[in-house]
C-alpha cells in the first residue's frame, strides 16, 4: 500500500517522513538543509491520442509504445534517487516533446473533455507514484499545461480537473504528492481565464479546499516570472522558472524579490524547470539557486540534431543518465546533497 513516503513543510524547509531533506548537508558555505532539489520528468505517462503527430515519438528501435515508457522511466528512479534526486515534476498534460513549441498538435491529456481521468493513463500514473513512494521520491504532479489545456470543455470542466485529481490521489494514499495546478500560468496561452495569471489563485484555494488541507499545492510562472501576490498569498510553495534568466544574479534577484512581497510567509521556493547546463561553472544556475536558499530542478530537452540520449522532455525519452549533459546535473547533485 501506498503512504511509505509522507511529505511536509515546516517552516521554509521540505521534511520527509517527518525529517528535513538533507539534514545537516553543507555544500561549501551554503546549507542543503530542506531544500528540494528536483528534475522535470514530465513526459512518464505520456501518450499521443492524435494518430497523426504519434509517429514522430518512433523509438529508435520500434515504434511509440506508452507502457515502453513508463516501465523505463520507473526503471531509471533508483539510479535518480542513488545520486540525491528528492523529487520530479510529472504531468497530467505533459510538456512540449519538442522542448519549446509554436503549435502542439498531438494529444497529449489524462483528463477527458469534462474534467474526469482517461481509464488507461491511471495504471501508468499509478505505477510511478507507487514507485516513487517506494523509494522515498516527492512527486510534484503538474495537473494543466498549455498547449493541452484546451482539451478541457470550460471552466466547470477545468475545475472538475483539479478536484478529479485531489480525489485520485487521496483515495489512492499517497502522501509524497503535491500538486503545481498549471504550468506557467503567467504566459498567455492558456485558453481558459481561470488558469489565467490573475485567477489562478482560485483553483489552488480549490484544491487545498477540497483537499481539506492534506495536499500541498502551488502553480509555476514563466522563466523569471514573480508570481502576482495572491497567488504567493495562496500557495503552500513558491514555484519559479530559470529558463530565459540570464545570469545567476538574476536568479538569486528572483527569490529576493519574492521574498520582498508583503503576501510571502516564509514558504520554501523551489525551481522546477531550468535549461541553464554549465554545471562547470561557479555561477552556474543549480549553486546560485543554492546559495539563494532555493531548490533547483533540471529541465533538459533534445536540441536540434541531438541524439536519442539526450533530453528527459523530448520524445521518446532515455530515461538513464545517459548522456554529458545528464551526468552533468546528476554529478553536482551528487556533490551537493552527499548523496
Amino acid at each position: 500500500m501506498p503512504g511509505l513516503t509522507k511529505v511536509s513543510i515546516k517552516g521554509r524547509e521540505w521534511h520527509v517522513n517527518g525529517k528535513p531533506l538533507h539534514e545537516g548537508q553543507m555544500w561549501g558555505q551554503s546549507s542543503m538543509q530542506g531544500l528540494l532539489m528536483n528534475s522535470r520528468m514530465v513526459q512518464g505517462i505520456f501518450h499521443d491520442l492524435n494518430p497523426e503527430t504519434r509517429p514522430q515519438w518512433r523509438y529508435p528501435d520500434g515504434n511509440w509504445d506508452p507502457q515502453r515508457n513508463t516501465d523505463e522511466f520507473c526503471a531509471a528512479m533508483a539510479d535518480w534517487r542513488a545520486h540525491g534526486l528528492d523529487a520530479f515534476t510529472l504531468n497530467l498534460q505533459g510538456g512540449s516533446p519538442e522542448g519549446y513549441s509554436e503549435s502542439q498538435p498531438w494529444h497529449n491529456s489524462a483528463l477527458q473533455s469534462h474534467g474526469a481521468f482517461r481509464a488507461d493513463y491511471i495504471p501508468r500514473l499509478t505505477q510511478i507514484l507507487n514507485r516513487a513512494d517506494e523509494l522515498g521520491m516527492v512527486v510534484i504532479l503538474g495537473i494543466l499545461y498549455f498547449g493541452q489545456d484546451q482539451r478541457l470543455t470550460d471552466e466547470t470542466d477545468v475545475k472538475r480537473a483539479v478536484t478529479e485529481t485531489v480525489d485520485f490521489v487521496l483515495d489512492g494514499g499517497w502522501k509524497n504528492v503535491v500538486l503545481e495546478i498549471a504550468n506557467e500560468a503567467d504566459l498567455p496561452l492558456y485558453s481558459h481565464p481561470i488558469i489565467q495569471e490573475d485567477r489562478v489563485h482560485e483553483l489552488i484555494e480549490l484544491a487545498k479546499d477540497f483537499a481539506d488541507g492534506r495536499l500541498l499545492t502551488g502553480v509555476s510562472m514563466k522563466g523569471g516570472g514573480i508570481p502576482p501576490a495572491q497567488v504567493i498569498a495562496a500557495s503552500d510553495f513558491i514555484l519559479l522558472h530559470g529558463n530565459g534568466v540570464d545570469g545567476s544574479a538574476k536568479l538569486a534577484e528572483m527569490v529576493r524579490t519574492v521574498e520582498a512581497s508583503p503576501s510571502y510567509r516564509g514558504q520554501p521556493i523551489v525551481f522546477n524547470e531550468d535549461d541553464h547546463f554549465d554545471f562547470a561553472a561557479d555561477d552556474c544556475h543549480m549553486k546560485a539557486a543554492v546559495r539563494a536558499g532555493a531548490g533547483w530542478g533540471y529541465f533538459d530537452y533534445r536540441m536540434k540534431d541531438e541524439g536519442y540520449d539526450e533530453g528527459y522532455q523530448s520524445l521518446p525519452v532515455n530515461w538513464g543518465i545517459s548522456s554529458e549533459r545528464k551526468r552533468g546535473f546528476f554529478n553536482l547533485l551528487k556533490e551537493m546533497t552527499g548523496a
